[in-house]
């Protein structure tokens, strides 16, 4: 028997009450805790436009700073905003100011200040629908094609942990390989691509003919799985290549400057010219860069 793919644990027996071993947490063991609230007191900053982001460039984070920049492309100028970087792996979710924002410590969130008092928006598809509705863009204002919209949003945040937290996670993170949990959670990301790739077969987008914050929202996590950019080798495990119409949509989206600035926005990986940490300004693409920070002279 191979036991690097079988069940290390395979004769656990939970005890009767639960209690927390932080050594059993894996890649994540600093920032996972059973609790709630901030660890410590830092206030987070502010910049000069109406709309402040504090974000990282994962799938969740970069929902919203496509959308932004699709809503800037538009012409939409109340849409510009300050991105700061908030830094998961160092704890700066439990900062006492990012909690004050989101109680829940999970990027990404956003402070609209554009109006007499402050509105604080966190959890992803509530900060994609926000916005949709604020600047009348991205999500049809009524009927069927509204509701269509909204079906594959939820859709979307409900399908995703699955993918991150259950598969993404046993597949790439977890401290042992546990065959029966990655068979389970392999096995339901290749049904949702197939419901994916089912009705793209059917629509353009997946509200219909128009972009909406329904394809904002999926593209990160599902196309960013076929396209190779999420955990390691699962895209050669999940065979993505048999979702064409998912690769065809995603070839759509990622073609589209607005989607390729914002995933530059708040990203820590990948080619330095592809990193913009903190996003202020239109220029800071061409300008702020890690590749142009790191040599003045480029």
């Amino acid at each position: 028997m191979d036991t690097t793919t079988k069940d290390s644990d395979a004769g656990y027996t939970p005890p009767n009450v639960w209690t927390w071993d932080k050594a059993n947490g894996g890649r994540f063991a600093s920032i996972n805790r059973p609790i709630a609230g901030p660890t410590h007191d830092k206030q987070l900053p502010v910049g000069e436009h109406p709309l402040q982001l504090y974000s990282l460039g994962t799938p969740n984070g970069v929902k919203v700073t496509i959308l932004l920049e699709e809503l800037l492309a538009l012409g939409h100028a109340g849409a510009e905003y300050d991105a700061w970087l908030i830094r998961i792996g160092d704890g700066d979710q439990f900062g006492s100011g990012f909690v004050d924002i989101n109680p829940n410590s999970k990027i990404p969130a956003l402070v609209d200040r554009s109006g007499p008092e402050p509105i604080r928006v966190f959890e992803s598809g509530s900060i994609l629908l926000y916005l949709a509705e604020k600047f009348g863009a991205f999500l049809p204002k009524n009927g069927p094609a509204r509701t269509e919209a909204m079906n594959w949003l939820f859709w979307q945040m409900g399908s995703a942990p699955y993918l991150g937290g259950g598969f993404g996670h046993f597949y790439a993170y977890a401290p042992s390989k546990i065959e029966y949990a990655i068979d389970r959670f392999a096995m339901e990301v290749k049904r949702q691509l197939d419901v994916l790739d089912r009705r793209l077969a059917q629509s353009r987008y997946l509200a219909g003919s128009e972009l909406s914050i329904a394809d904002i929202a999926v593209f990160p996590w599902y196309g960013g799985l076929v396209k190779g950019w999420l955990y390691g080798a699962s895209a050669e495990f999940l065979s993505v290549h048999e979702y064409q119409h998912v690769q065809r949509w995603a070839d759509e989206l990622l073609a589209r400057p607005a989607v390729q600035r914002g995933r530059m926005v708040n990203r820590t990986i990948g080619p330095l010219s592809e990193q913009l940490l903190e996003r202020h300004d239109a220029s800071d693409f061409a300008t702020r860069t890690q590749d142009k920070l790191a040599d003045p002279q480029a």
